[in-house]
């Protein structure tokens, strides 16, 4: 249990910051899930219509630390090649 006041608000901050931080990997995983699936049923326009949303959540996830950016950048870099070559 926190013994100081500043402890005490820190306790509620990390909740907080907990919360955020578990939708922002939801929404990342949800994405990559999203992109896998329109690229598995070979839907490559849906998957190309797609790709700019995927991206733009990769960045801000990396942006915010839930994932490093270079793992964003490799995933993106990836799912780019798959696209472009089916």
């Amino acid at each position: 249990m926190p013994n100081t006041k500043s402890a005490i608000r820190r306790v509620r901050r990390v909740k907080k910051q907990t919360q955020v931080n578990r939708i922002r990997k939801s929404k990342y995983k949800t994405a990559v899930k999203q992109m896998e699936l329109h690229l598995k049923a070979k839907e490559k326009d849906k998957a190309k219509k797609y790709f700019s949303k995927f991206q733009s959540i990769l960045m801000q996830v990396a942006k915010s630390g839930i994932i490093s950016r270079n793992t964003a950048a490799r995933k993106i870099s990836r799912i780019s090649k798959k696209i472009s070559s089916k």
